[in-house]
């Protein structure tokens, strides 16, 4: 080889190091990182309004365009344009048939443990495809302490500690804290708890033929939707669990962020162990859940009477999570919050205008907190019910083939939805997503 040749194919291979160097430097950009007690992204501060979007993966495998990939378009579409660009979805369902007394959604992603339907994941994938032409980001909780996407119950009974006749059944409150305490020593419960997380974490999208651990559209991976120990004797083992199921992740995944999907010290038993397992060197930021009517907050529909009380008690709740944060030097994330409509309806077109006050004060907290450059880092609506209609029957219920909501089958549907033709609670949101930089 003469010298020119020589020299040509250096400059030629130092091109791709730079190349490949500069493309490597670009995507570590696009993933969500943290630093001190803010989320980051392409080397900015990220603050974001989102909403819960679990249905999103499901949508995709409707046989009916229009019912499945137009819709999920179209509802995409519609939140990029009002400035909602975080998305908290479900990976997949563990199990079928009913259970707690409620059904669970379907289509099941492990119907017997240790099996997976791997053609479901084509759902999120697509999903995924999706939000990434729209610079969507996406965070993704791998499992359920509820019971309807089968979740901790499922692993229960498939592994000798819950029969069919008691999962089946409805269960007291008392009952459910009893059974599903003991997932966190249940060893061949965690066991398959992670092997299914590893077979979603690990997964190549077979649309972009990106592996799911190179994909900036997913922002963060989380361990459950509302992990609880559900008994303070349970507390050792569920933290050891916090711990070894985020270390998991991060030995599959180091690109991405964790966190845990806990409601706070109402999940927490106390604040001692809420703020213990977002301690844990592989969780990057803390969650928290406010949920009015579940707690009490109101008595029975009388939503416009216990108004104030409610203010009060959302403002306090976020104050003790923030001075927690503030501790571990954390975001915080406020990722779930929801209020029914007006006089407790469930009709569609019916008024929103607690509800709306209710957002425009959640947003002011967070928008302090971006103007700021606050530990408050995100602010995640439940729920997107898009161009969906919730069941038309007299016990609102969910049944297989009506269109998903962000309400899950346990709970009324149209209880908590914010739906496409909600345009009051949209104006209130576009005022916020606005303002963002």
């Amino acid at each position: 080889m003469n010298r020119s040749k020589k020299n040509t194919l250096v400059t030629t291979t130092l091109v791709v190091i730079v190349f490949m160097f500069c493309q490597s430097i670009r995507a570590q950009k696009s993933f969500v990182s943290v630093k001190n007690h803010q989320f980051i992204l392409n080397d900015k501060p990220y603050y974001y309004i989102g909403a819960n979007y679990w249905y999103g993966g499901l949508l995709a495998l409707i046989d009916d365009p229009k019912k499945g990939k137009e819709r999920l378009q179209r509802e995409l579409n519609f939140l990029h344009a009002k400035g909602v660009n975080n998305l908290r979805i479900m990976a997949g369902v563990e199990g079928t048939g009913l259970i707690n007394g409620v059904k669970r959604v379907s289509p099941s992603l492990q119907p017997e443990q240790g099996k997976f339907n791997d053609s479901l994941l084509t759902g999120l994938d697509y999903l995924l495809s999706e939000m990434g032409k729209r610079n969507m980001k996406a965070v993704i909780f791998l499992s359920n302490n509820w019971e309807w996407s089968g979740g901790f119950l499922q692993y229960l009974n498939w592994n000798g500690k819950l029969a069919d006749s008691v999962m089946r059944r409805k269960l007291s409150w008392d009952e459910n804290r009893d059974i599903v305490q003991q997932f966190y020593t249940c060893e061949p419960c965690k066991t398959a708890y992670s092997e299914q997380l590893k077979f979603i974490v690990s997964r190549t999208n077979t649309i972009t033929g990106k592996k799911y651990r190179n994909d900036a559209a997913i922002m963060a991976w989380e361990l459950a939707n509302e992990p609880r120990p559900m008994r303070p004797e349970a507390i050792p083992a569920y933290t050891e669990w916090i711990d070894n199921a985020s270390t998991l992740i991060k030995s599959i995944d180091p690109n991405h962020l964790v966190t845990t999907g806990s409601e706070g010290v109402m999940g927490s038993e106390n604040m001692q162990t809420f703020e213990a397992v977002h301690a844990v060197k592989n969780i990057d930021y803390l969650t928290i859940h406010i949920w009015p009517k579940n707690w009490s907050w109101f008595k029975d529909t009388a939503i416009a009477a216990g108004f104030n009380t409610v203010l009060n008690n959302t403002f306090a709740y976020i104050d003790k999570h923030v001075e927690v944060a503030k501790r571990l030097k954390k975001p915080l994330v406020i990722e779930e919050f929801g209020l029914p409509r007006d006089k407790h309806s469930f009709l569609n077109k019916s008024s929103t205008t607690l509800r709306d006050n209710y957002y425009r004060h959640m947003f002011t907290r967070w928008n302090e907190s971006y103007l700021h450059n606050g530990i408050i880092g995100g602010c995640n609506f439940w729920g997107f019910g898009g161009f969906g209609r919730a069941a038309n029957n007299s016990n609102h219920v969910w049944s297989e083939g009506d269109d998903y909501t962000s309400d899950p089958p346990m709970e009324e549907q149209g209880l908590n939805s914010v739906f496409d033709n909600d345009e009051s609670t949209w104006k209130v949101i576009a005022s916020f997503t606005n303002k963002i930089k």
